[in-house]
């Protein structure tokens, strides 16, 4: 895309208010259909839905008041006032001096509120102490438990959509970037990275890549990166980098993402150094088959928990059951992990407009481990991988 100077334009990460607007209509939709007067959320994830407004979460709260009707009312400590101010927070922004301070922080919001009174949800991910907090200033509202934020969150506008498409395609540059210094390393004939080295390679190449091609960059942990193992190591689905140092015959895995606007994208793939061995072409189809049958399962109205045994069934039907240790996936948006979640205890529906991962994998301890994974928004016929670096072994063996 090019600007009508000739010069290329350049991405902007920020959704505009009347983006913000649909979304907190569609958060007092869901108010009026459970009948509360009002929802509190202190999740950052949410403040960020709900207003445009993205921080580092403290000990300071920071805090989103929404009703049926009127604006959004923000609650940010006075050190935080400009920063929403300059982010162009859609909400009206009441703050509190300091904390602890001498009065209680959410004070000012209850003012803004003029003394609510009635249903007053809260959502389920605050603590214990930030929820006597606000009881402490809502002393007239009856509070009431709930997730209708998390679920709003579900399904994304066409505008988030975007970032998250953004997002997969400086994920695959990333890939790109993973492979070709260790194909480098091979051609020069000198040691080949190690674990660190290629993270640290790969989340330079995301995060240059945001700030050259996009305007008002929106920073979040992490803006790009991820996981990156060899070996033995790999067969720890969680694991971190470390100073091993890749040699001939491992299987390695770069598991990366990045987040654009604050919405995410996961793509990773599993690599093999030289020739596969049996085991490893057994391991490496064996997961790409599962996550191909988890791709076709991933639809409009199917549930996941039935998505996750159609993909997992793959793995167990090879006979390779021993070496799973979790489910097919999980929702993606403002975080990089969100509901729903693609596994047997989840019988969410899936909807067109959700977005994803795909990422079966198996485990060998003392050999390593297998994944594929890619995000998916579910459309209105399937779904559609936003990742798109090559899956197959043969596109995943670096010779040496």
């Amino acid at each position: 895309m090019t600007t009508t100077t000739g010069t290329p334009a350049r991405f902007r990460q920020r959704l505009p208010a009347d983006v913000l607007d649909r979304l907190q209509d569609g958060v007092r939709d869901r108010l009026r259909a459970q009948d509360l007067d009002a929802v509190l959320t202190d999740d950052p994830e949410d403040v960020a839905y709900l207003t445009g407004f993205f921080h580092h979460p403290g000990e300071r709260p920071v805090a989103v008041l929404l009703r049926p009707e009127g604006p959004a009312v923000l609650l940010v400590p006075e050190l935080e006032r400009q920063h929403a101010q300059e982010q162009h927070a859609r909400a009206e922004i009441v703050s509190y001096a300091e904390y602890p301070g001498v009065e209680n922080p959410f004070a000012p919001l209850a003012r803004a509120a003029g003394r609510l009174r009635g249903r007053l949800g809260m959502t389920t991910l605050i603590t214990q102490h930030r929820l006597t907090l606000a009881q402490g200033a809502f002393t007239a509202a009856q509070w009431v438990s709930t997730e209708l934020v998390t679920r709003a969150r579900y399904r994304k506008l066409p505008e988030e959509l975007a970032l998250h498409r953004e997002a997969a395609r400086i994920t695959d540059l990333m890939l790109t970037a993973g492979v070709a210094l260790v194909t480098e390393a091979v051609a020069a004939g000198g040691d080949l990275p190690s674990e660190q080295e290629l993270a640290r390679h790969v989340t330079s190449v995301g995060t240059a890549t945001m700030y050259a091609e996009h305007d008002d960059v929106v920073v979040v942990s992490p803006l790009a990166g991820g996981l990156v193992y060899a070996g033995p190591n790999s067969a720890i689905p969680h694991g971190l980098p470390s100073g091993y140092r890749l040699r001939p015959g491992d299987t390695f895995m770069l598991s990366l993402g990045c987040a654009v606007g604050g919405r995410f994208v996961e793509g990773e793939r599993t690599f093999v150094l030289g020739e596969p061995t049996a085991d490893q072409r057994r391991y490496h189809d064996t997961v790409r088959r599962a996550q191909a049958e988890g791709g076709r399962a991933i639809a409009p109205g199917v549930p996941c928990a039935a998505s996750n045994a159609r993909c997992l069934g793959v793995i167990r039907d090879a006979g390779l059951g021993e070496y799973l240790r979790h489910r097919q996936g999980h929702g993606i948006g403002l975080g990089m992990h969100e509901p729903p979640w693609l596994e047997d205890g989840d019988d969410t529906p899936l909807e067109a407009g959700m977005v994803v991962s795909n990422e079966p994998g198996l485990y060998v301890p003392g050999h390593a481990g297998y994944r594929i994974s890619d995000s998916m928004v579910v459309t209105a016929t399937g779904s559609q991988p936003l990742t798109t670096y090559p899956r197959a072994l043969d596109d995943c063996v670096i010779p040496v």
